[in-house]
This record gives C-alpha cells, sequence and structure tokens, in this order.
C-alpha cells in the first residue's frame, strides 16, 4: 500500500489551473480544519476516497463555514454572508457533487442553499462508503477484525430526522461483521448527542442531567465494545461522555469511516 499516495489530496485551485474539474469536492468543515480530533476522521476519509480513486479535491484556504451555526444561534444576516460567499467559490469551480463528513453541512448544502442559488448533489460520507462497498465489496477492507464486536451506532439529528439516512452506516457495520447492539432510543427515535442548534458553542444550561450523559448511559446499557457515529459534534460529545464515566479502556468511539483504519491508527476517545 502506498501511504503518500493514500493521503494525496488535490486542491480545485491547482486542477482548475490546469483546466480539470474533480467529479467531487470534499468539504472539510470547520471540525476537520480544526479540532485535532476530528482532523483523524478527514484523514481516514482521505484514505478511502484515494483507495477506492475517487475523484476529489478540496478547496483548501478557500473553504470557510458553511453559515449553519450562524442560523441555528439566530444570526440569519451572517448565514447569508457566509453561504453566499460559498456559493461564489462553489459557483466558480462548476462544483455539482460535494462530500462531506459532517451532517450539518450536509443539510445546510442541501437543503438550505438552493434558495441562496447553491444547488448541489450533496453526499454524505456513510451514503459514499455504502455505495462503494455495494458496488464493489473488494474495493474496501477494514484492517481490523470486526466479526463478533459489539458496535452500537448513534444516529446524528442532522444525518437521521432530517435527512432520513439511518441505514447506511448500519450496512457498513453489517458489512464487517460486526454485532449491533442497538440503544434503546434510534433512528427517528434516537437522542440528539447534545451539540446541536449551536449548543456545542455555549456553556450547558442548568438542568439535571447533561443530554450527553444521558446518551453515553445508553451506550453503556447497550454493552457495546464500540460507539461509532457519523458527526463531529455526536463524536465530541460522545467522547466526552466515556470520559465522564471514565471508560475509555472500555468503549472506543469512533467515526464510522475509522472502521476502515489499521488497528495501530485508532485514535484513543
Amino acid at each position: 500500500m502506498n501511504k503518500k499516495r493514500d493521503m494525496e489530496v488535490p486542491l480545485m485551485a491547482d486542477l482548475a489551473a490546469k483546466n480539470k474539474t474533480p467529479e467531487y469536492l470534499l468539504w472539510v468543515g470547520c471540525a476537520g480544519s480544526y479540532d485535532e480530533r476530528y482532523q483523524k476522521v478527514i484523514q481516514a476519509l482521505i484514505k478511502v476516497l484515494n483507495q477506492a480513486s475517487i475523484d476529489f479535491a478540496v478547496l483548501g484556504p478557500e473553504e470557510s463555514c458553511t453559515g449553519d451555526p450562524a442560523r441555528r444561534a439566530g444570526n440569519e444576516l451572517l448565514f447569508q454572508m457566509q453561504a453566499l460567499s460559498n456559493i461564489q467559490v462553489l459557483n466558480n469551480y462548476k462544483i455539482e457533487k460535494i462530500i462531506t463528513p459532517c451532517p450539518h453541512c450536509y443539510n445546510t448544502f442541501k437543503n438550505e442553499y438552493p434558495a441562496l442559488g447553491g444547488n448541489y448533489q450533496v453526499i454524505h460520507h456513510t451514503e459514499l462508503l455504502d455505495q462503494i462497498l455495494s458496488d464493489n465489496p473488494s474495493t474496501l477492507k477494514s484492517l481490523d477484525d470486526f466479526e463478533g464486536k459489539k458496535i452500537t451506532y448513534h444516529d446524528s439529528c442532522y444525518l437521521g430526522r432530517s435527512n432520513n439516512i439511518y441505514d447506511p452506516p448500519r450496512r457498513i457495520i453489517e458489512y464487517l461483521k460486526g454485532t449491533l447492539n442497538e440503544m434503546g432510543r434510534i433512528k427517528a427515535d434516537g437522542l440528539c448527542c447534545g451539540a446541536g442548534g449551536s449548543q456545542m458553542f455555549k456553556e450547558a444550561e442548568k438542568g439535571a442531567k447533561d443530554i450527553n450523559i444521558e446518551r453515553t448511559e445508553e451506550v453503556l446499557k447497550s454493552r457495546a465494545e464500540i460507539v461509532t457515529t457519523a458527526c463531529p459534534f455526536c463524536l465530541t460529545m460522545l467522547s466526552d461522555g466515556i470520559k465522564a464515566f471514565e471508560k475509555e479502556d472500555d468503549i472506543k468511539v469512533l467515526d464510522i469511516v475509522e472502521l476502515f483504519e489499521k488497528p495501530d491508527d485508532k485514535p484513543a476517545s
């Protein structure tokens, strides 16, 4: 395996200078750009894209926030400023398809940008992984043995209830021969991790219990060895919950794409 080639990341500007347009734009997102833990997820995704020979590029320094946190926090003016700026960049590059691992970015691109002139085919990375495995199962192989391992999956609100994407991540776990131990509240009845609606960026309000703690209790009840999700916000909140119960040695918190990483490469929760 050529590790250097696995981590090749073309820039849109460089391709445009050669009159080339990739099939997909990989939208890294704020978490993938600035959060050290989530950068590991982006690296795992880049490896998968290269191994599957997906034609993609990133914006690099031209990428900005989609505006989702601003709109959720009630700053509509800032949202529209950010969105229109992004749409101008995307349309200048003639982008048609966007891959993103962030459900918040996914939802904003798919459901909110069209009203401002940004019309794209938006693909969440769980959908892409599921499609790759469906088309050619031999393309991707996990470098770990998940057969019989107890795995639970946490549904992101914006991926699940907002966009009805429930089955792809579960099919990925099934493909890896893991044992899916579902929590009590799943899919349309799933419990928020506690970070949505810009709650990620403010202090917790007074209450008997933090939402991520209640969700972590459900993870513990599932008796899973791995809890996986497909959202940077959920990953952070679940990791914090597992740490609060001092269960880091017993339960790993991973993004779904990290199931295709080497065991030694997997970050601790």
